[in-house]
C-alpha cells in the first residue's frame, strides 16, 4: 500500500500488470468489504471520508467471465449502507443488485450481507459503488471482468492496463480527481498527483470509469490519440479520438499507443461537460503520462508544462455539446460473429417517459431553498419516485405489494406539449408522488423513450437501467416524433450500454430484451436528481422454465 496523507491508495494499479488478459477457468472468488471511516488529507484539510477497507478509490474487484462472486460487506459505520455492482446483469439474482429499498433493505450498522452472483456473458470494465443516500461520493471502485477469449482488438500486444477512475464529490468546492488524486491545479495537491508510467512504442489498455456524483466529464491525454474499443463492458467498433465524453456510471475502455520516439511527460486531464444552469465546479484535474527513461520528476517542470500547454488545448470546451454529440454518435456495437448485436428489431411494448426537473410549492411554515422560494423535485412522466419503507423486490416476491408499490406507472406523458420548448422558469408542472412501476412478461421486447424537458433547465441526463443492458437505437434534439423518428433508428449496430446520456434538450430511445426476472430500477445517475425523484422501476415476470425464474432470497438478506 502507498500512503498519501492518512489515506491508503488501492494497489490495483500494480495488480493489473500481473493478471492474465483472458482465462477460460471459472471459480468462486471471495472478497470482504468493510464500509468504514478513514481520515483523509486533501486540499489543505484533514477530514473523515467514507471508504471501503480504508481505500479511496476502493479495492478493485477483478474476476473472470463465468466466475461466481461472493462479496461480504460489513457495515462499520453508524448509518445504513448498500453496495451496487453497476452494470452487472445479476441474472436471476436481483437480491444482489444493491439499490436500497428497491432490491434489498439496507445493511444496518455492525451487520453484514454477502452479495452472491454469477458473472455470465459479460466481460470488460464496470464499477461498483454505494447505493444508499449520497454515499457513492467516495465509496466506489473498479469491477473488471477478464474474458474467456482473447480480446478482439487488432494491433499490438497489450503491454499492461491502466485503470483511471474519475471522481467528484457532492460540493461545488470539491475537486475532480484521477484515481482519488486532485493534481497540481488544486491547493496543497502537488504531491497528490496521478502519474501513469509507460514505455515508448507500446500499446496500453486504459479503463476509464466515471464515478463522479453529479458530473459528466471530458477526458484526454495531450498529444496522444485514444481508440475506443469498449463501452459499459461491451465491445465496439474502434473509434479514434483525441478526447471522450463520459457520463456518471459509464465506462470506456481505450487503447493507447505510445509514441516511438517520445520521452518526458504529457498531461492527463478531465473537466466537466456542462449543460446545466445550476452552480458547478469549472476546474480541471490533471495527472501525467510519464515515459520511462525520462528525467526524474521535477514539479517546477510540471508547472511549466501546464502553463505552456493549456488544458483548454487538450480538452473540448466545457459547453461543447457538438463534440459530445459527435462522440456519442460515433460509438457502434462491434457486431461480429463472435459478439453479435442482438438488438430487437420489433417491439412488444413502447414506454415514452418525460424526464423533468420540477418546482413544488413550499409547505406552510417552512423555508424552501429552491428557485422562487419553492422546493426542487424531479420526475418521470410527472411522477416523483418515492422509495418505500421496505424492499420492493421482497414485497413483490412475497406477493405483498399493498402499501409498497403500484403497477400504474404512466406509459405515456400525462399531457402533450412542447416538451423542450417551454419557458424554463414560468412553466412548471406540480409533480405527483408515488412508487409506481410497470410490468412486462419474460422475454418481452421493450422500448423506452426518454424525453427531456426544459422545465427549470434543459440538461443532459445520464439514465441507468439496472438488471439489463440496452441498445441505443435513436437519439435526437427536440421532441420525439413517434411516427417519424423510429424510421431513422439504427437496428444494425447500435451501441449496447447500461447508462445513456440523454441529449440536452432532446430524447433517446433504447430497446431491451427483458429476459431477467425481478424488480429493476431506472434512474438518473446525477445523484442530486435521483434524490429529487427522477427514477422509476419495472418488473420482469418469471418465465415458464425453472431457469427463467427469480432465485429464492438469501438467508442473510437484510431486514428493514
Amino acid at each position: 500500500m502507498k500512503t498519501f496523507g492518512f489515506l491508503m491508495i488501492s494497489t490495483f494499479l500494480v495488480l493489473f500488470a500481473t493478471l492474465l488478459p483472458y482465462s477460460s477457468a471459472s471459480t468462486t472468488r471471495r472478497f470482504h468489504f468493510n464500509v468504514e471511516w478513514k481520515k483523509v488529507t486533501r486540499l489543505c484539510h484533514t477530514k473523515q471520508l467514507l471508504t471501503v477497507n480504508g481505500q479511496y478509490p476502493g479495492p478493485a474487484v477483478v474476476v473472470n467471465e463465468g466466475d461466481t462472486v461472493e462479496i461480504k460487506v460489513t457495515n462499520r459505520i453508524a448509518h445504513n449502507t448498500t453496495i451496487h455492482w453497476h452494470g452487472l446483469r445479476q441474472y436471476r439474482s436481483g437480491w444482489a443488485d444493491g439499490p436500497a429499498y428497491i432490491t434489498q433493505c439496507p445493511i444496518r450498522s455492525k451487520q453484514s450481507y454477502t452479495y452472491r452472483f454469477k458473472v455470465e456473458d459479460q466481460r470488460g470494465t464496470l464499477l461498483w459503488h454505494a447505493h444508499h443516500s449520497w454515499q457513492r461520493a467516495s465509496v466506489y471502485g473498479a469491477f473488471i471482468i477478464y474474458p474467456r477469449q482473447p480480446y478482439p482488438f487488432s494491433g499490438s500486444h497489450i503491454q499492461s492496463e491502466i485503470p483511471i477512475i474519475l471522481g467528484a464529490g457532492a460540493k461545488v468546492s470539491d475537486a475532480y480527481t484521477l484515481n482519488g488524486l486532485p493534481g497540481p491545479l488544486y491547493p496543497c495537491s502537488t504531491k497528490d498527483t496521478f502519474t501513469a508510467n509507460v514505455d515508448a512504442g507500446k500499446t496500453y489498455i486504459l479503463r476509464i470509469i466515471n464515478a463522479a456524483l453529479n458530473n459528466e466529464l471530458f477526458f484526454a491525454i495531450s498529444n496522444h490519440t485514444l481508440t475506443v474499443v469498449e463501452v459499459d463492458a461491451v465491445y465496439t467498433k474502434p473509434v479514434h479520438t483525441k478526447a471522450i465524453m463520459i457520463a456518471p456510471g459509464q465506462t470506456t475502455t481505450l487503447l493507447l499507443r505510445t509514441n516511438h520516439l517520445s520521452d518526458g511527460e504529457f498531461l492527463i486531464a478531465a473537466t466537466p461537460y456542462v449543460t446545466s444552469v445550476f452552480p458547478f465546479n469549472n476546474s480541471t484535474t490533471v495527472g501525467f503520462l510519464r515515459y520511462n527513461k525520462s528525467k526524474p520528476v521535477n514539479h517546477l517542470n510540471r508547472r511549466r508544462l501546464i502553463t505552456t500547454l493549456s488544458t483548454r488545448s487538450v480538452l473540448p470546451d466545457m459547453l461543447d455539446t457538438k463534440f459530445a454529440t459527435r462522440f456519442s454518435d460515433s460509438i457502434k456495437s462491434l457486431g461480429s460473429a463472435e459478439y453479435p448485436c442482438k438488438v430487437p428489431t420489433a417491439i412488444d411494448k413502447r414506454v415514452i417517459t418525460t424526464i423533468s426537473l420540477n418546482l413544488q410549492n413550499c409547505p406552510d411554515n417552512q423555508t424552501c431553498s429552491g428557485y422562487d422560494g419553492k422546493r426542487f423535485f424531479a420526475s418521470m412522466n410527472n411522477v416523483s419516485f418515492i422509495r418505500p419503507p421496505i424492499s420492493i423486490l421482497e414485497s413483490y416476491y412475497k406477493k405483498k405489494s399493498r402499501g409498497v408499490f403500484t403497477l400504474d406507472f404512466p406509459e405515456k406523458p400525462p399531457s402533450r406539449f412542447d416538451f423542450t420548448g417551454v419557458d424554463p422558469v414560468s412553466e412548471n408542472m406540480n409533480t405527483e408522488f408515488g412508487t409506481k412501476l410497470f410490468e412486462v412478461d419474460f422475454g418481452a421486447r421493450l422500448e423506452i423513450v426518454f424525453q427531456g424537458t426544459s422545465f427549470l433547465n434543459i440538461e443532459n441526463h445520464p439514465l441507468h437501467v439496472h438488471g439489463h443492458n440496452f441498445f441505443v437505437v435513436g437519439r435526437g434534439f427536440g421532441n420525439f416524433d413517434e411516427e417519424k423518428d423510429p424510421e431513422k433508428y439504427n437496428l444494425v449496430d447500435p451501441p449496447e450500454r447500461n447508462t445513456i446520456a440523454v441529449p440536452t434538450g432532446g430524447w433517446a430511445a433504447i430497446r431491451i430484451n427483458a429476459d431477467n426476472p425481478g424488480v429493476w430500477f431506472i434512474h438518473c445517475h446525477l445523484e442530486q436528481h435521483t434524490s429529487w425523484g427522477l427514477a422509476m422501476g419495472f418488473i420482469v415476470k418469471d418465465g415458464p422454465l425453472p431457469s427463467q425464474t427469480l432465485l429464492r432470497p438469501p438467508r442473510d438478506l437484510p431486514k428493514c
